[in-house]
């Protein structure tokens, strides 16, 4: 597309880009998929930590009990895999098997960075070994590499636990990622785990409509943001006659599904609880959709990701629990209408995720810069 024809496209001002956005991801008003529908929409649900999967289904869902997708990875529907950005992310079976292949080049290139570890590794009898290891038995990551450096004593035993992951899908067994229970990360091939082979690496164009689907309208590069990927547009451009082309307020060209949801933007957005590490904060190169310029960076420190709240679409506070209380931190002052809804949302998703539990819910010090 010329810079003339780019300036042509319609304007998606941020209110509609948030609208939009929402939608897709489910926020904008609570859906009745299942759990297990509701995953494979979104592509999968960044897994960093073991609860903010079902906080986040939580959040979208009309209906859900986190007891739904604890069953799910009991009955090895699901799983927890690296794969997007080279992090855990909880995907269906058949996600499992199709997308980490998609995003291999990525965790090859990842690779790179520890070639000094392992110079004296073969890499391709390190797959093997490492496979033949998980398939015995899940290993822990440090089994893996204690049983790794016996064979390469020389190399640095955290570049070959970092090798067998990025060449090996290696997935969590349960019980590790159940609700209410615990367990050690435990890991074998995805493979093993599920009892069918991987699937070749689908069409990158097939995984853009699935994108734009879950996160449009969005560009070439917030796609390539949200799997960890480069080279993309020429999926886009073989794409383009049957998409929808727009521009973003800085000129950006971005690319929609002709029959997608283009909410008003003055639609009503109710508050929304969100866990760390959303993948709605996290899969666009200008996140200013979601995250209001004087906010940003307000959502993490350091590598620790806060838990967020969305007031009018927008980040607007952090929550934590705190013992039997909830605690609400806005980034500044809501009004009277809007603590009552966030309250009442705070309420909803304490029954949701705690029935049994009674908790009070205050709203902490207005977190200022």
């Amino acid at each position: 597309m010329t810079k003339s024809s780019a300036a042509r496209a319609p304007l998606l001002d941020t209110r509609a880009l948030n609208r939009a956005t929402l939608d897709r991801q489910l926020l904008l008003r609570r859906s009745p998929l299942s759990a297990a529908d509701a995953v494979r929409h979104l592509l999968g649900l960044q897994a960093q930590n073991v609860r903010p999967p079902y906080h986040a289904l939580a959040a979208r869902l009309d209906g859900f009990a986190p007891e739904q997708l604890s069953a799910l990875l009991a009955d090895r529907e699901a799983v927890r895999i690296v794969t997007l950005r080279s992090t855990i992310h909880t995907h269906t079976a058949e996600d499992c098997l199709t997308l980490r292949p998609l995003v291999q080049p990525a965790r090859d290139r990842e690779l790179t960075n520890f070639r000094k570890g392992l110079a004296v590794v073969d890499l391709d009898r390190l797959a093997a070994l490492a496979r033949e290891l998980v398939e015995t038995e899940p290993r822990t990551m440090a089994q893996l590499r204690e049983a790794l450096g016996a064979e390469w004593p020389d190399a640095d035993p955290q570049s070959l636990g970092v090798a067998a992951r990025c060449r090996l899908p290696l997935v969590q067994v349960t019980p590790r990622g159940l609700w209410g229970r615990s367990g050690q990360v435990a890991l074998t091939t995805a493979e093993h785990w599920l009892g069918r082979p991987a699937e070749p690496a689908p069409a990158p164009d097939a995984v853009v409509l699935r994108y734009l689907a879950a996160f449009g309208p969005a560009s070439v590069k917030d796609m390539q943001t949200w799997a960890g990927l480069t080279r993309l547009k020429d999926a886009f451009e073989r794409l383009r006659p049957r998409l929808l082309t727009f521009r973003d307020p800085t000129g950006v060209e971005l690319f929609d599904l002709p029959d997608a949801p283009r909410p008003d933007p003055d639609t009503p957005a109710p508050p929304r609880f969100l866990p760390e590490f959303d993948n709605l904060l996290l899969s666009h190169a200008d996140r200013t959709r979601v995250i209001p310029p004087e906010h940003r960076g307000r959502s993490w420190q350091g590598n620790q990701a806060y838990r967020t709240l969305l007031v009018d679409g927008f980040l607007a506070g952090l929550w934590k629990p705190d013992g039997d209380t909830l605690v609400i931190e806005p980034f500044g002052e809501l009004t009277k209408a809007q603590r009552e809804d966030v309250t009442a949302e705070g309420a909803r998703m304490l029954a949701t995720m705690h029935p049994e539990t009674s908790y009070d819910i205050r709203f902490g010090t207005v977190v200022r810069r």
